[in-house]
């Protein structure tokens, strides 16, 4: 599906680490090289023809996002470096203000460290509490389980909407309308969900969404941070700098611009932005709906693969998105990605940054086949034809 567009599928590679990073389509890489090649100049700072072309290429990104995820307004769309970035803004800018000791912060075991340790930091500054919600036998997010550890005390719900190792898809829908009721903020992390299924913040009425441009097609250090207007109000700059002020004459007299400019301090990276505009336009011509219905066909394909080779051990054998999660028995899990590695194919092995995940699966590292809609049965046959024969593995280990 759409493989000639992508420069890296010409190369003798099979690429299953997609939710690490995504490849780069050639519409992309070219919106970028336009940048840096026709019109390179900054971003809201100049009074040339150059530069007002900058001004319109980056906001027109902003309204293709605002268009993306369905938020009420382009002023709720905030650039960042990343998901990352996001979330410490969320948890710094916006409720470092408002907890108090004793609070507490629900998330869970597979949470990715960028939805786990704001928070830990947050709760040791400010005395909070940090509650898990369990995992059903499936390692899945059920709303009776969230509201089993719900107390009057809860002020936050963080959690993906797609976790990268488990790949359950969480009812976000539902867990917001039962937090909203109880008063409880909800943060969504978006990073492995955003590229591979429509996201419609308004639906979902979550108050924040962080996610990367990285991981949908687009180029590495930019993110999106969407927060509900009234909520971004109150999110205190933690980057403050050029750009996002309106005058300054002394410490006493600072005046900040408008929503989303003075959470966008310094120059940002602007040929990313440009060029995830370019990636959400790739992603609307193939359709969300599309890109989702690939996957998990290709994800069943796999799994129909795996499941009959005896020493292979699936972690995450029920799940709606194109992670799948295992080990070979006896056999460290870097050593097949290593061995896999020697034919072209890449996968992840390791924690996947979900380190506290093995407090609950016994697991401590794993190998990892994240697909995306380029992917192929015909690479699959590659890779479990590879991973049927565990003597070639051990062989060629040594």
């Amino acid at each position: 599906m759409n493989r000639d567009d992508f420069p890296m599928l010409k190369k003798d590679l099979i690429y299953f680490d997609n939710g690490a990073t995504s490849l780069k389509p050639y519409s992309v890489i070219d919106k970028i090289t336009d940048y840096y090649t026709n019109y390179g100049a900054n971003a809201h700072r100049g009074d040339y023809d150059i530069s007002y072309k900058v001004d319109l290429e980056y906001e027109n990104t902003r309204d293709l996002v605002t268009e993306f995820i369905n938020a009420k307004s382009k002023e709720e769309i905030v650039f960042t470096s990343g998901a990352t970035e996001s979330l410490n803004m969320i948890a710094n800018g916006f409720f470092a203000p408002l907890l108090e000791a004793g609070d507490e912060i629900l998330i869970t075991s597979s949470e990715h460290a960028s939805n786990v340790l704001p928070w830990f930091n947050l709760a040791n500054q400010k005395g909070c509490l940090i509650k898990y919600i369990p995992l059903d036998d499936n390692l899945h997010v059920t709303l009776e389980n969230v509201k089993s550890v719900v107390t009057p005390k809860t002020k936050i719900i963080s959690l993906a909407m797609v976790t990268n190792v488990i790949g359950d898809i969480r009812p976000m829908k539902e867990i917001t309308k039962f937090a909203h009721e109880n008063n409880i903020f909800v943060v969504m992390d978006g990073a492995q969900s955003i590229g591979h299924m429509k996201t419609d913040v308004q639906d979902l009425d979550i108050d924040f969404l962080a996610f990367s441009a990285h991981k949908m097609l687009g180029p590495t250090g930019v993110g999106i941070l969407y927060g509900k207007k009234e909520l971004l109000e109150e999110l205190i700059p933690i980057n403050l700098g050029g750009g996002m002020n309106e005058s300054f004459d002394n410490e006493k007299e600072i005046y900040l611009k408008d929503l989303p400019t003075r959470l966008e301090a310094g120059t940002p990276n602007i040929a990313g932005v440009i060029g995830l505009g370019e990636a959400i336009k790739y992603l609307n011509k193939i359709g969300m709906d599309n890109i989702h219905d690939k996957e998990i066909d290709l994800r069943n394909y796999l799994i129909e693969k795996l499941v009959k080779i005896p020493y292979i051990d699936i972690i995450n054998l029920e799940a709606d998105s194109g992670i799948v999660t295992f080990n070979i028995d006896d056999i460290f899990s870097q050593d097949v990605a290593y061995y896999l590695n020697k034919y072209n194919i890449c996968v992840r092995a390791g924690n996947h940054c979900a380190k506290i995940l093995k407090n609950v699966t016994g697991v401590t590292n794993s190998i990892r086949i994240s697909l995306y809609f380029y992917n192929t049965e015909k690479e699959i046959d590659t890779l479990v034809e590879l991973l049927s024969d565990k003597e070639k593995i051990l062989k060629e280990m040594i």
